[in-house]
């Protein structure tokens, strides 16, 4: 999966001229949390996020007067806050290494440029939506946690017995395990109940372990 099957296109943007009384009344309006920040010709020359124009406001404790603050938000421009060194990725890098970026440096979101232009921003709030879809997360059907050797032709043992018996793999993920030598894999099925589906797994013997059985449904996992 691309960061452009995941993006929003054509994101909301700021002007370097803009004030930060506009600049929170955009993302009030539009629920967004971060603003790509544009020159006159549209070229991206930063990007602001909602911490950074808190920092910068007033708080509540300010001697301040309440017609102090208006004059002093409106002299403030997205110019003189902006983070002004932006990291961006392009529409064709893997979702998993935006990810990456994004932890690695502590930013919820990324600019996405093609041949210099801005055309999209991928945030942490996509990566999560996606997390969410494959873990199949609003699907029903029996969540499994299994702790499995790391060996090759595991998962394919695994998918095979549940082919067997009649049940259909909604999702699957799979994380490292206690340690090397284990991986812990995740399965959502449907067209099967618990019980038959750990049972048989079970009888795979190999070291399989089933750390989690739950029904899942739209609502609720028990």
């Amino acid at each position: 999966m691309l960061v452009k099957e995941r993006m929003t296109r054509r994101p909301i943007t700021i002007g370097e001229d803009a004030s930060v009384n506009e600049a929170l009344e955009l993302m009030h309006r539009e629920r967004i949390r971060r603003l790509p920040v544009v020159d006159k010709q549209g070229r991206l020359v930063g990007i602001v996020s909602e911490l950074d124009l808190l920092k910068v406001s007033p708080s509540p404790a300010t001697s301040l007067s309440i017609y102090e603050i208006p004059y002093l938000l409106a002299r403030i421009k997205m110019r003189d806050i902006m983070t002004r060194e932006v990291i961006t990725v392009t529409e064709d890098t893997p979702l998993e290494e935006a990810a990456r970026i994004m932890a690695d440096n502590k930013i919820g979101g990324l600019p996405v440029m093609r041949e210099g232009k801005l055309v999209g921003i991928i945030t942490e709030t996509d990566i999560f939506k996606t997390f969410l879809e494959m873990l199949g997360g609003r699907e029903t059907g029996v969540r499994l946690t299994l702790m499995v050797p790391e060996k090759k032709g595991m998962l394919a043992k695994i998918t095979g017995k549940i082919a067997e018996i009649g049940g259909n793999i909604l999702a699957l993920g799979t994380l490292m395990g206690e340690d090397p030598s284990t991986r812990e894999v995740t399965i959502r099925v449907a067209d099967v109940n618990k019980e038959d589906l750990t049972t048989a797994l079970q009888a795979l013997g190999e070291d399989i372990r089933i750390v989690d059985a739950r029904l899942c449904t739209l609502t609720e996992c028990a």
